[in-house]
């Protein structure tokens, strides 16, 4: 079953919707950590200008972040992490959390290092002039983003084609004020859509975006294609700020399942007449931004009839 259903109504798309966070739950581990590690590896090699980047001054706040993992880690999921002298035992395989993974200038970054202890994206937020913008980012499984297009802007610029997030928006406003006010504590909050297959690498650049809201084209040729292709994609974010340099970490767990799984879900009446809902409470310019407006009243139709077979 899923692990989290925030389109049962808990968490709207296109809301803040942030909740407090008990820092004992601030990393998710499950059985696909093996695999999203490999995965995050095999990125690494081929493609390690898109899935990293840095400002040049951020290296203690990255190092700081990989000494609260690997303080973190060991004594929340002894049964996946251990200490063996200066490497960490992830799942029976040292790593050393004091040595970069790759032999290369770009990689050799402490944030490389910690992405690869966790299936989390790890991104730094640094307050400037401008507010709070992208400083440093690993970011292997993007949700229809491109990490070096956000890559040194501020928040109200990384969201200007979110649908009412833009800058001067309450929402933008409203943001802003969080980052400020964040201290001690942390927040988390759940995004989520609907995809074609399971990659967790899924970019897609803003001027891809635009084609794709101006022909809103399916993502599933055939009739049969939505439940062999459909995934649902969930976002679980987290913020904290750091203690030392104050920058913020925005953690980014992503989550996909089948969007069959729910046609044996205990509670799938509810689940899926509210996520059927829910697509259709969504407006044009929402549809576009999610890619979904060619094919909301099919994945609509398949939902009703999943929570009509109850």
């Amino acid at each position: 079953m899923p692990a989290h259903t925030p389109y049962d109504g808990s968490s709207k798309l296109f809301t803040i919707g942030l909740k407090p966070l008990d820092l004992a739950d601030w990393i998710e581990v499950d059985g696909n950590l093996p695999a999203h590690l490999a995965e995050k590896r095999r990125l690494y090699v081929e493609l390690p200008e898109k899935v990293f980047v840095e400002e040049p001054d951020t290296r203690a706040a990255q190092q700081e972040v990989l000494d609260l993992l690997t303080a973190h880690l060991p004594a929340r999921f002894p049964g996946r992490y251990r200490r063996s002298g200066e490497a960490l035992v992830v799942d029976g395989a040292p790593m050393s959390p004091l040595a970069p993974p790759f032999n290369t200038p770009l990689l050799d970054a402490p944030l490389v290092t910690a992405s690869l202890l966790v299936q989390e994206d790890l991104i730094l937020m640094r307050k400037g002039e401008d507010g709070w913008r992208l400083a440093a980012g690993s970011l292997c499984f993007p949700s229809s983003w491109v990490l070096t297009e956000k890559f040194g802007k501020p928040l109200h610029r990384i969201h200007d084609p979110v649908p009412g997030f833009g800058p001067g928006s309450r929402p933008d406003e409203l943001i802003a004020r969080m980052f400020d006010g964040l201290q001690g504590q942390a927040v988390e909050r759940f995004n989520w859509s609907i995809q074609a297959g399971d990659a967790l690498y899924h970019p897609l650049t803003d001027a891809q975006r635009i084609d794709r809201a101006t022909d809103r084209p399916s993502k599933f040729a055939g009739p049969d294609d939505i439940d062999a292709g459909a995934f649902i994609r969930v976002e679980r974010q987290t913020l904290r700020k750091l203690p030392v340099s104050r920058d913020i970490l925005f953690t980014i767990r992503i989550h996909l399942d089948p969007l069959a799984v729910l046609a044996r879900h205990p509670e799938k009446a509810s689940l899926a007449a509210s996520f059927a809902a829910q697509l259709m409470a969504l407006d044009q310019a929402q549809l576009d931004y999610k890619g979904l407006a060619g094919d909301r009243d099919r994945l609509v139709a398949r939902l009703n009839h999943i929570a009509a077979s109850a």
